[in-house]
Formats: structure tokens, C-alpha cells, sequence
């Protein structure tokens, strides 16, 4: 197909070389992940793209039938602590935002990224979307808009886990949403 072999070309010219691609129809959006992020995530209500400034899950799903194919990329990682993990996680998603961009400057207009974790573009967030310094840079996390990750990237044979201990290989997962 020629649309995967231009993007594939993309993602490689921006370092993101584990990836796979998903039906659309595969993501597997559900309740209980809006839960978790209430019940269980420090970023709930302190991030302008989490919970409770993200869409409603109803209308995360409206969102993903508007696109008909995903870029999962894989990312792996061990880390020594939280500080060092946020690092990271933001040179991934500076890699998977610059994709998004020359994917939609290559034509395909609806890419759209979603980030490793929760965007951490300013160190003090001011957790409210409208107020975002960094509107054209910012993205969601899957589960921030519902997406159940752990089922959905076991779907395409990924490898994913509960941790138990933070100095454990991390398994992270980002998404580029493509039509």
C-alpha cells in the first residue's frame, strides 16, 4: 500500500522504528480507563490535556471512526527515576509530534499524534486546555482519551505489563493517526 510505504519513510527519517500498524477499528476505547486517570493518575486535573479537559470517552470514539488506520510505536526504556523518565518521554514525543508534521506537510492532513504520557511541554501546566501556551504542540496521551492501551497494543503482539518496580524496562507506547 502505497500510503504505509510514504509514511513508514517518515517515521523512519524521525527515528521511530518500532511501530505497527491497527485498523482503526482495533483501538479499544472503554469507561474504565476515564476511571483510572480519575481514580489513580497524579495528572488528573493538573494537565490541560488530561482528564477532566480531555473530550467525553463518547466523543473520544466519535473521534477515532473519523480515522481509518494507526501508527503504534513502541518505545522501550529503563529509567532511574521519575525525572530522568520525563526526559524521555519528551524527546519521544518531540520525535512523534515532528512525525505528525511532515506527515500532514507530505498531504496527509488528519495525522494526528498521541503522545507518550502526559504532555509535559511546560513545567508548570496551566490544567486548563483553553489556557495552554503550547496549543500547536501539545497532545493527549491514548488513555487520555480513553484509549484501554493495554488491550489494544496485545492486539498487534506488543509487549506490555504492570510494572512492579520503577527501575523496570518500561514498555510506552505513542500513536499517529492517520486516514
Amino acid at each position: 500500500m502505497a500510503v504505509r510505504s510514504e509514511l513508514e519513510r517518515i517515521f523512519l527519517d524521525h527515528d521511530l522504528t518500532d511501530f505497527r500498524w491497527i485498523d482503526v477499528s482495533n483501538i479499544v476505547v472503554a469507561e474504565w480507563v476515564r476511571f483510572k486517570c480519575m481514580w489513580g493518575c497524579k495528572s488528573f486535573g493538573q494537565r490541560a490535556n488530561c482528564p477532566p479537559n480531555t473530550p467525553s470517552v463518547d466523543e473520544c470514539r466519535r473521534l477515532f471512526e473519523g480515522y481509518n488506520l494507526v501508527a503504534i510505536f513502541h518505545f522501550t526504556k529503563e529509567v532511574s527515576n521519575q525525572e530522568e523518565m520525563y526526559e524521555w518521554m519528551e524527546s519521544v514525543n518531540a520525535r512523534l509530534l515532528s512525525a505528525e508534521r511532515s506527515a500532514f506537510l507530505a498531504g496527509y492532513y488528519k495525522a494526528f499524534a498521541l503522545y507518550v504520557g502526559s504532555c509535559r511541554l511546560c513545567s508548570d501546566c496551566t490544567a486548563i486546555r483553553t489556557d495552554c501556551r503550547n496549543k500547536m504542540s501539545s497532545r493527549p496521551a491514548p488513555d487520555a482519551l480513553g484509549v484501554d492501551v493495554f488491550t489494544t497494543v496485545r492486539k498487534v503482539g506488543y509487549p506490555i505489563s504492570v510494572l512492579t518496580n520503577p527501575e523496570q524496562e518500561m514498555n510506552r507506547y505513542g500513536f499517529i493517526l492517520v486516514e
